[in-house]
């Protein structure tokens, strides 16, 4: 297998300061929310202002070439009328890590700043939000060897067990862990291999509130019934326009275990859309959970609203 804060309010370091202009705007929500959509008229009011608006995604799954329809990355006319970074630039059967993205997501914010542009970090999933806007230890990605010896463990064994050999080697680390969560079981073993995890101590980096530069955080929202009538929409149209066919012939190419993870990708394999749709609802709510966690996050429902009018209320609070 291939390898590869409340309204007015800004980050700068651990510092929440009102007032302070932020260099980088970040947009994060559950899928089908609306993040494009905003972005793309948060783009078109500072070009009239004779600003350089530039996306950078935050997306796990939307890194991969081949995935596009199935995980909604911005069509030719939008990438048109914005710029899009980091999407479709990792062959399908690659391996890719959060540790990977950073380096990438810090080179481009950090260059589009230098160039006097403004960075719209839009996306879902929020390691990579995060990963994309603090400095994160995030930890290695382990050697094709050691995946294979544990996968190989995991098929030969179930993960229930493996999940208990986890409890003899670190308690700590398996009570945090679902007993049928393949992927993070084989993680946990693979760290405890190479000496990186440990036992968690004091403040969780993830959730501090340092920022590698100033940055408004906002977190769109919707009414429940909308976002599950949008997600069902988006959904169909995704069919529609070829998902199935997409899934297929990433799966033919040997698509990664990483690349599978993306929402329906089981699913449409099966020809089963409705399993798609459950699925795509379960993560939009795990998603929100993650963005009540988000430190300094500004909050702003879409529902009965026009982009363009959230994006005014972005620019001029």
């Amino acid at each position: 297998m291939a390898r590869y804060p409340p309204e007015g309010s800004w980050h700068t370091g651990t510092a929440i300061l009102p007032g302070v202009t932020a260099r980088v705007l970040a947009l994060f929500g559950p899928t089908g929310v609306g993040k494009t959509e905003v972005a793309l008229a948060v783009a078109d009011l500072l070009r009239e202002r004779g600003e350089r608006p530039v996306a950078v995604s935050a997306d796990a799954l939307q890194v991969y070439e081949g995935l596009e329809i199935l995980t909604g990355v911005a069509g030719p006319d939008e990438r048109r009328r914005l710029e899009h970074r980091l999407v479709s630039f990792v062959p399908v059967d690659a391996t890719f890590s959060a540790g990977e993205y950073a380096k990438l997501a810090h080179a481009e914010i950090d260059d589009l700043l230098g160039e006097g542009a403004t960075p719209i970090v839009v996306g879902g999933t929020g390691l990579y939000l995060r990963a994309a806007l603090a400095e994160l230890d995030l930890r290695p990605a382990p050697p094709p060897e050691l995946r294979e010896r544990w996968t190989a463990e995991l098929e030969a064994r179930g993960p229930e067990q493996l999940h208990l050999d986890l409890r003899d080697r670190a308690p700590w680390a398996a009570e945090r862990i679902d007993p049928r969560d393949r992927s993070r079981i084989i993680r946990a073993h693979e760290l405890l291999d190479l000496g990186a995890l440990e036992p968690p101590s004091g403040e969780n980096q993830l959730w501090t509130s340092e920022t590698r530069h100033p940055t408004r955080l906002v977190g769109l929202v919707r009414e429940r019934e909308d976002l599950y009538e949008r997600i069902e929409r988006r959904v169909d149209a995704m069919v529609a326009a070829g998902a199935e066919e997409e899934v297929r012939r990433a799966n033919a190419a040997g698509a990664s275990d990483t690349a599978r993870k993306a929402l329906g990708f089981d699913e449409l394999l099966a020809g089963d859309v409705e399993a798609m749709k459950r699925r795509t609802r379960n993560y939009a709510k795990r998603q929100l959970t993650w963005m009540r966690k988000l430190p300094g996050v500004e909050l702003i429902s879409l529902s009965g609203k026009h982009p363009g009018d959230v994006a005014a209320t972005l620019l001029d609070p």
